[in-house]
């Protein structure tokens, strides 16, 4: 296709804009990630920027000897995997039907759907709620309150609504009912919008912090987040490094490495999903 001169000289500026952007964007991190490898004398001067200064592992050696963090890492993935892929199977159940013009009650749940998404419950009435069916202090209420979203149903119930009615109705005439259908047929031919959505359900889970905040008290159910804010915020989580000489990081460095190490999972999922995720996302936003 050709495109005119004011047409390209649009699409260049574009794209040096969202370079800036990009850059603007990466260098909070990157000064993060360089304070966690710096020596800490380098640190205490300021002379980090975005580059190492004085390399060292000491900060990390320290962080990722400490099994109160593992704990937290593993039960957060753990907590991440079985809300997402309940979050997935549960958006499936109650998307498939409400893409259905036969199922005459769709046009009045996609109503409650929508009001929920409108109308958030209040604060003290949900805690009194959720406390009442005994996911306090319970490391199940890192995953149930999380396992349906109003905003990926919808999506998920646009790209179902644009599936191929033929496909169904062959499969249909071969005796095949709606469940078998949605597990053989619909949701194998879902990639898009099952890694769309995984992301969606999935970095919502892994980066929660009001949900254990308010129901988690136990430290042994701390998910990293919140095991991440008591490491930085409370000076007994940190070890006394002052008076010690044959060290080499202070609490600013093992603090860059904490954040550091809380990012680098979905920084690593993230490269096997973006190939769905606009296309996804794109299909879910166009039509309805």
């Amino acid at each position: 296709m050709h495109l005119s001169r004011s047409e390209k000289a649009f699409g260049y500026g574009i794209l040096v804009l969202l370079c800036i952007f990009s850059v603007i964007a990466l260098i909070p991190l990157l000064s993060v990630i360089s304070i966690s490898f710096s020596s800490s004398r380098a640190v205490d001067l300021n002379l980090v920027t975005i580059w190492p200064k004085g390399f060292t592992f000491d900060s990390w050696s320290y962080l990722l000897a400490r099994w109160d963090l593992w704990r937290s890492f593993i039960l957060t993935v753990f907590t991440t995997v079985i809300s997402t892929f309940l979050a997935l199977l549960v958006t499936a159940l109650l998307a498939y039907p409400l893409s259905k013009k036969e199922f005459l009650p769709a046009g009045i749940l996609m109503v409650a759907v929508v009001i929920t998404m409108v109308f958030k419950a209040p604060i003290v009435p949900y805690f009194l709620t959720v406390r009442s069916i005994g996911l306090y202090n319970n490391p199940l209420v890192l995953v149930i309150p999380h396992i349906l979203s109003p905003f990926n149903l919808i999506i998920m119930r646009t790209f179902f609504k644009q599936f191929p009615k033929e496909l169904e109705e062959a499969a249909f005439m071969e005796g095949c009912g709606y469940f078998r259908m949605l597990f053989y047929f619909v949701l194998p031919l879902s990639k898009a919008v099952l890694a769309t959505l995984a992301l969606f359900y999935g970095v919502v889970v892994w980066n929660q912090f009001q949900h254990p905040l308010f129901f988690i008290q136990n430290p042994d159910w701390f998910p990293l987040q919140l095991k991440i804010r008591q490491f930085i915020t409370d000076p007994n989580e940190m070890p006394f490094v002052e008076s010690i000489m044959d060290i080499n990081y202070s609490e600013r460095t093992l603090k860059s490495a904490t954040v550091v190490f809380a990012i680098i999972p979905v920084v690593l999922v993230y490269p096997f999903v973006q190939k769905y995720f606009v296309k996804g996302a794109m299909i879910g936003s166009v039509k309805g």
